[in-house]
Protein backbone atom coordinates (compact mmCIF):
# COMPACT_ATOMS: atom_id res chain seq x y z
CA UNK A 1 0.00 0.00 0.00
CA UNK A 2 1.49 3.72 -1.09
CA UNK A 3 3.80 1.86 -2.16
CA UNK A 4 4.48 5.09 -4.68
CA UNK A 5 5.30 7.30 -1.73
CA UNK A 6 8.37 6.93 0.44
CA UNK A 7 8.53 10.63 2.98
CA UNK A 8 4.72 11.72 4.25
CA UNK A 9 3.88 14.42 6.30
CA UNK A 10 0.81 14.31 8.70
CA UNK A 11 -0.36 17.80 9.74
CA UNK A 12 -1.33 17.29 13.22
CA UNK A 13 0.25 13.67 13.75
CA UNK A 14 0.13 14.04 17.33
CA UNK A 15 -3.62 14.59 17.37
CA UNK A 16 -6.25 11.96 17.96
CA UNK A 17 -6.69 10.57 14.66
CA UNK A 18 -3.56 11.30 13.80
CA UNK A 19 -1.15 9.89 16.06
CA UNK A 20 -2.74 6.29 14.70
CA UNK A 21 -2.52 7.43 11.30
CA UNK A 22 1.51 8.09 12.00
CA UNK A 23 1.53 4.84 13.73
CA UNK A 24 0.12 2.78 10.47
CA UNK A 25 2.24 5.11 8.07
CA UNK A 26 5.14 3.41 10.40
CA UNK A 27 4.57 0.23 10.13
CA UNK A 28 4.38 0.48 6.15
CA UNK A 29 8.18 1.34 6.64
CA UNK A 30 7.65 4.89 5.34
CA UNK A 31 9.64 7.92 6.27
CA UNK A 32 7.02 10.14 8.30
CA UNK A 33 7.06 13.72 9.14
CA UNK A 34 4.89 14.83 12.11
CA UNK A 35 3.64 19.06 12.20
CA UNK A 36 2.30 19.90 15.16
CA UNK A 37 1.39 22.73 17.62
CA UNK A 38 1.29 20.58 20.37
CA UNK A 39 -1.81 22.22 21.65
CA UNK A 40 -4.37 18.97 22.22
CA UNK A 41 -1.50 16.73 22.67
CA UNK A 42 -2.94 14.18 25.76
CA UNK A 43 -0.36 10.86 25.74
CA UNK A 44 2.63 11.89 25.11
CA UNK A 45 4.76 13.88 22.45
CA UNK A 46 7.03 12.63 19.93
CA UNK A 47 5.99 8.94 18.45
CA UNK A 48 9.17 7.07 18.19
CA UNK A 49 10.28 6.54 14.39
CA UNK A 50 8.78 10.20 12.93
CA UNK A 51 10.37 13.19 12.71
CA UNK A 52 8.66 16.07 14.73
CA UNK A 53 8.66 19.57 13.76
CA UNK A 54 6.67 22.00 16.41
CA UNK A 55 4.85 24.14 13.96
CA UNK A 56 1.83 26.58 13.60
CA UNK A 57 -0.34 25.68 11.27
CA UNK A 58 -1.26 29.11 10.47
CA UNK A 59 2.30 30.12 9.91
CA UNK A 60 2.81 29.51 6.42
CA UNK A 61 6.03 29.93 6.27
CA UNK A 62 6.74 27.62 8.74
CA UNK A 63 4.65 24.68 6.74
CA UNK A 64 6.53 25.47 3.94
CA UNK A 65 9.42 24.94 5.29
CA UNK A 66 8.11 21.57 7.32
CA UNK A 67 6.60 20.08 3.95
CA UNK A 68 9.59 20.44 1.09
CA UNK A 69 10.12 17.03 -0.10
CA UNK A 70 6.90 15.47 1.31
CA UNK A 71 5.49 13.27 -1.05
CA UNK A 72 2.40 12.68 0.10
CA UNK A 73 0.62 14.83 3.02
CA UNK A 74 -2.41 13.79 5.44
CA UNK A 75 -3.37 17.30 6.60
CA UNK A 76 -5.63 16.79 9.96
CA UNK A 77 -4.24 19.42 11.73
CA UNK A 78 -7.29 21.74 12.68
CA UNK A 79 -9.57 22.85 16.13
CA UNK A 80 -12.14 19.82 15.81
CA UNK A 81 -14.44 21.52 18.80
CA UNK A 82 -17.46 22.79 17.54
CA UNK A 83 -17.91 24.64 20.98
CA UNK A 84 -14.18 26.14 20.40
CA UNK A 85 -15.63 27.61 17.20
CA UNK A 86 -18.62 29.30 18.58
CA UNK A 87 -16.17 30.57 20.84
CA UNK A 88 -13.17 31.98 19.48
CA UNK A 89 -14.61 32.39 15.38
CA UNK A 90 -11.19 33.63 14.52
CA UNK A 91 -9.51 31.21 15.95
CA UNK A 92 -11.37 28.35 14.71
CA UNK A 93 -11.31 30.03 10.97
CA UNK A 94 -7.46 30.78 11.04
CA UNK A 95 -6.33 27.05 12.15
CA UNK A 96 -9.51 25.32 9.98
CA UNK A 97 -9.86 27.27 6.70
CA UNK A 98 -6.40 29.63 6.71
CA UNK A 99 -4.39 26.51 7.88
CA UNK A 100 -5.74 24.64 4.84
CA UNK A 101 -4.62 26.59 2.53
CA UNK A 102 -1.29 26.66 4.11
CA UNK A 103 -0.84 23.66 4.00
CA UNK A 104 -1.69 23.15 0.08
CA UNK A 105 0.45 25.88 -0.33
CA UNK A 106 3.31 24.16 1.33
CA UNK A 107 2.28 21.17 -1.05
CA UNK A 108 2.38 23.11 -4.34
CA UNK A 109 5.74 24.49 -3.20
CA UNK A 110 7.14 21.01 -1.54
CA UNK A 111 6.52 18.89 -4.39
CA UNK A 112 3.86 16.75 -3.42
CA UNK A 113 1.49 14.60 -5.61
CA UNK A 114 -1.05 13.73 -3.29
CA UNK A 115 -2.91 15.92 -0.49
CA UNK A 116 -5.74 14.03 1.86
CA UNK A 117 -7.75 16.51 3.38
CA UNK A 118 -9.71 15.15 7.03
CA UNK A 119 -12.78 17.77 6.73
CA UNK A 120 -15.52 16.43 8.79
CA UNK A 121 -19.94 14.96 8.35
CA UNK A 122 -20.36 18.72 10.39
CA UNK A 123 -20.34 20.30 6.76
CA UNK A 124 -23.33 18.66 5.87
CA UNK A 125 -25.51 20.53 8.63
CA UNK A 126 -28.58 19.33 9.58
CA UNK A 127 -29.49 16.43 7.24
CA UNK A 128 -32.08 16.70 4.47
CA UNK A 129 -32.25 13.28 3.51
CA UNK A 130 -30.80 9.87 5.07
CA UNK A 131 -28.28 8.04 4.68
CA UNK A 132 -26.00 11.13 3.52
CA UNK A 133 -23.98 10.47 0.85
CA UNK A 134 -21.29 12.71 -1.00
CA UNK A 135 -24.15 14.44 -2.84
CA UNK A 136 -25.64 15.61 0.06
CA UNK A 137 -26.41 19.48 0.24
CA UNK A 138 -23.23 20.96 2.46
CA UNK A 139 -25.23 24.09 4.61
CA UNK A 140 -23.51 23.79 7.95
CA UNK A 141 -25.21 25.85 11.51
CA UNK A 142 -21.94 26.10 13.42
CA UNK A 143 -18.51 28.02 12.39
CA UNK A 144 -16.69 24.43 12.99
CA UNK A 145 -18.47 23.37 9.72
CA UNK A 146 -18.10 26.27 7.79
CA UNK A 147 -14.58 26.65 8.21
CA UNK A 148 -13.81 22.99 7.43
CA UNK A 149 -15.93 23.47 4.08
CA UNK A 150 -14.03 26.46 3.41
CA UNK A 151 -10.78 23.71 3.25
CA UNK A 152 -12.89 21.84 1.33
CA UNK A 153 -12.90 24.17 -1.13
CA UNK A 154 -9.88 25.01 -1.61
CA UNK A 155 -8.83 21.54 -1.77
CA UNK A 156 -11.34 21.22 -4.79
CA UNK A 157 -9.45 24.66 -6.55
CA UNK A 158 -6.44 23.66 -6.10
CA UNK A 159 -7.17 20.12 -7.77
CA UNK A 160 -8.87 22.11 -10.88
CA UNK A 161 -6.12 25.21 -10.76
CA UNK A 162 -2.87 23.55 -9.64
CA UNK A 163 -3.27 20.05 -10.69
CA UNK A 164 -2.26 18.84 -7.16
CA UNK A 165 -4.13 15.20 -6.62
CA UNK A 166 -6.60 16.23 -3.86
CA UNK A 167 -8.97 14.08 -1.98
CA UNK A 168 -11.48 15.13 0.69
CA UNK A 169 -12.44 12.57 3.73
CA UNK A 170 -15.29 13.31 6.02
CA UNK A 171 -15.43 11.32 8.85
CA UNK A 172 -18.38 10.88 10.97
CA UNK A 173 -18.32 9.98 14.45
CA UNK A 174 -14.48 8.86 15.13
CA UNK A 175 -14.14 7.50 19.33
CA UNK A 176 -11.38 5.01 20.26
CA UNK A 177 -8.74 5.41 22.31
CA UNK A 178 -6.36 8.60 23.14
CA UNK A 179 -9.05 11.11 22.59
CA UNK A 180 -8.41 14.02 24.93
CA UNK A 181 -11.12 14.35 27.68
CA UNK A 182 -10.72 18.28 27.79
CA UNK A 183 -11.74 18.92 23.95
CA UNK A 184 -13.56 15.60 22.31
CA UNK A 185 -17.25 16.06 22.20
CA UNK A 186 -18.08 12.80 20.61
CA UNK A 187 -20.46 11.01 23.07
CA UNK A 188 -18.73 7.30 23.08
CA UNK A 189 -15.80 8.56 25.42
CA UNK A 190 -17.95 11.17 27.06
CA UNK A 191 -20.29 9.11 28.11
CA UNK A 192 -18.37 5.81 28.83
CA UNK A 193 -15.69 8.05 31.26
CA UNK A 194 -19.09 9.14 33.42
CA UNK A 195 -20.07 5.81 33.74
CA UNK A 196 -16.65 4.28 34.83
CA UNK A 197 -16.45 7.03 37.47
CA UNK A 198 -20.13 6.46 38.81
CA UNK A 199 -21.51 9.96 37.40
CA UNK A 200 -24.46 10.40 35.33
CA UNK A 201 -24.28 10.50 31.39
CA UNK A 202 -25.48 13.75 30.04
CA UNK A 203 -27.13 13.46 26.68
CA UNK A 204 -27.42 16.60 25.46
CA UNK A 205 -31.01 16.60 23.00
CA UNK A 206 -33.42 13.79 22.49
CA UNK A 207 -31.87 10.39 23.28
CA UNK A 208 -34.36 8.14 21.18
CA UNK A 209 -34.37 10.38 18.02
CA UNK A 210 -30.84 12.11 18.09
CA UNK A 211 -29.12 8.81 16.07
CA UNK A 212 -25.33 8.91 15.13
CA UNK A 213 -22.77 7.34 13.24
CA UNK A 214 -20.02 6.20 15.29
CA UNK A 215 -17.06 4.56 13.64
CA UNK A 216 -13.53 3.24 15.32
CA UNK A 217 -10.63 5.41 14.78
CA UNK A 218 -8.77 2.46 13.29
CA UNK A 219 -11.17 2.33 11.10
CA UNK A 220 -10.78 5.67 10.07
CA UNK A 221 -7.12 5.57 9.99
CA UNK A 222 -7.56 1.99 7.46
CA UNK A 223 -10.00 4.69 5.17
CA UNK A 224 -7.80 7.24 4.97
CA UNK A 225 -4.92 4.93 3.86
CA UNK A 226 -7.35 2.94 1.76
CA UNK A 227 -8.45 6.73 -0.27
CA UNK A 228 -4.97 7.84 -0.53
CA UNK A 229 -3.52 4.77 -2.37
CA UNK A 230 -6.72 4.23 -4.53
CA UNK A 231 -9.01 7.32 -4.94
CA UNK A 232 -8.87 9.62 -7.47
CA UNK A 233 -8.56 13.16 -7.13
CA UNK A 234 -10.70 15.88 -6.51
CA UNK A 235 -13.06 13.15 -4.93
CA UNK A 236 -15.07 13.44 -1.96
CA UNK A 237 -15.55 10.45 1.06
CA UNK A 238 -17.54 9.83 4.18
CA UNK A 239 -16.00 7.97 6.54
CA UNK A 240 -18.56 5.84 8.63
CA UNK A 241 -19.91 2.90 10.05
CA UNK A 242 -22.77 3.25 8.09
CA UNK A 243 -24.58 2.24 11.17
CA UNK A 244 -27.31 4.38 12.99
CA UNK A 245 -27.09 4.36 17.02
CA UNK A 246 -29.62 6.19 18.92
CA UNK A 247 -28.18 8.09 22.10
CA UNK A 248 -30.29 5.65 24.31
CA UNK A 249 -28.80 2.69 22.83
CA UNK A 250 -25.06 3.67 23.24
CA UNK A 251 -26.01 3.96 26.99
CA UNK A 252 -27.24 0.66 26.54
CA UNK A 253 -24.63 -0.94 25.28
CA UNK A 254 -21.65 0.95 28.07
CA UNK A 255 -24.30 -0.19 30.74
CA UNK A 256 -23.93 -4.11 29.20
CA UNK A 257 -20.22 -4.19 28.15
CA UNK A 258 -19.43 -2.59 31.45
CA UNK A 259 -21.91 -4.89 33.40
CA UNK A 260 -23.09 -1.23 35.59
CA UNK A 261 -26.50 0.07 35.71
CA UNK A 262 -26.26 3.49 33.66
CA UNK A 263 -27.32 6.60 35.30
CA UNK A 264 -28.93 9.47 32.55
CA UNK A 265 -29.07 12.95 32.85
CA UNK A 266 -30.93 13.96 29.52
CA UNK A 267 -30.93 17.58 28.71
CA UNK A 268 -33.65 17.93 26.66
CA UNK A 269 -33.96 21.67 26.41
CA UNK A 270 -30.95 22.16 24.27
CA UNK A 271 -32.40 19.90 20.43
CA UNK A 272 -29.95 21.64 18.22
CA UNK A 273 -28.47 18.05 17.12
CA UNK A 274 -31.15 16.29 17.52
CA UNK A 275 -31.13 14.37 13.93
CA UNK A 276 -29.95 11.73 12.76
CA UNK A 277 -26.53 11.94 11.08
CA UNK A 278 -25.49 8.69 9.70
CA UNK A 279 -23.31 8.19 6.50
CA UNK A 280 -23.99 6.27 3.38
CA UNK A 281 -20.61 4.54 2.43
CA UNK A 282 -21.00 2.91 -0.44
CA UNK A 283 -18.39 5.26 -2.05
CA UNK A 284 -15.85 4.16 0.20
CA UNK A 285 -17.03 0.41 -0.02
CA UNK A 286 -16.21 0.36 -3.47
CA UNK A 287 -12.44 1.65 -2.85
CA UNK A 288 -12.64 -2.15 -1.15
CA UNK A 289 -13.26 -0.63 2.41
CA UNK A 290 -15.72 -2.52 5.25
CA UNK A 291 -15.45 -1.18 9.01
CA UNK A 292 -14.12 -4.10 11.40
CA UNK A 293 -15.06 -3.00 14.64
CA UNK A 294 -18.44 -2.97 16.17
CA UNK A 295 -19.47 -0.17 18.43
CA UNK A 296 -20.18 -3.07 21.40
CA UNK A 297 -16.08 -4.28 20.61
CA UNK A 298 -15.58 -1.05 20.26
CA UNK A 299 -16.75 0.31 23.66
CA UNK A 300 -15.66 -3.24 25.36
CA UNK A 301 -11.81 -2.46 23.98
CA UNK A 302 -11.81 1.37 25.14
CA UNK A 303 -13.52 0.74 28.58
CA UNK A 304 -10.55 -1.41 29.17
CA UNK A 305 -8.37 1.13 28.43
CA UNK A 306 -9.50 3.79 30.46
CA UNK A 307 -9.71 1.76 33.57
CA UNK A 308 -11.82 1.60 36.21
CA UNK A 309 -11.42 6.30 37.27
CA UNK A 310 -10.73 7.86 33.50
CA UNK A 311 -10.32 11.11 33.67
CA UNK A 312 -13.20 13.01 33.12
CA UNK A 313 -14.74 14.64 30.21
CA UNK A 314 -14.83 18.65 30.01
CA UNK A 315 -15.95 21.25 27.88
CA UNK A 316 -19.63 22.07 27.18
CA UNK A 317 -21.64 21.05 23.98
CA UNK A 318 -22.63 24.83 22.86
CA UNK A 319 -24.13 25.62 19.28
CA UNK A 320 -25.05 29.19 19.44
CA UNK A 321 -23.73 32.35 21.89
CA UNK A 322 -25.82 32.74 25.00
CA UNK A 323 -26.66 29.16 25.17
CA UNK A 324 -26.82 27.62 28.98
CA UNK A 325 -24.35 24.97 29.00
CA UNK A 326 -25.12 21.63 30.39
CA UNK A 327 -24.56 20.87 33.48
CA UNK A 328 -21.08 18.73 34.16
Amino acid sequence: MLDRYAKVLVTGGLGFIGRHLVEALLSLKKKVVVLDNLSTVSSGSAIKGATLVRVNIRDSDQVKRAAKGAELIFHLAANANGTVSVNDLRLDFETNALGTLNALEAAISGGAERFIYASSASVYGKPKSFPIDEEHPTRPFIPYGVSKLAGELYCLSFFEAYDLGTVIARPFCVYGPGENPRTALVEVSRYLRWHLNRKPIHIVGDMDRKTRDFVHVSDVVRALLLIADKADGGEVFNIGSGGEISMKKLVEIIASVTGKPAEINEISGVREDTYRLVANISKLNSLGYAPSISLEEGVRQLAMELGDKPQMPSGATIFRRGQVAEEL
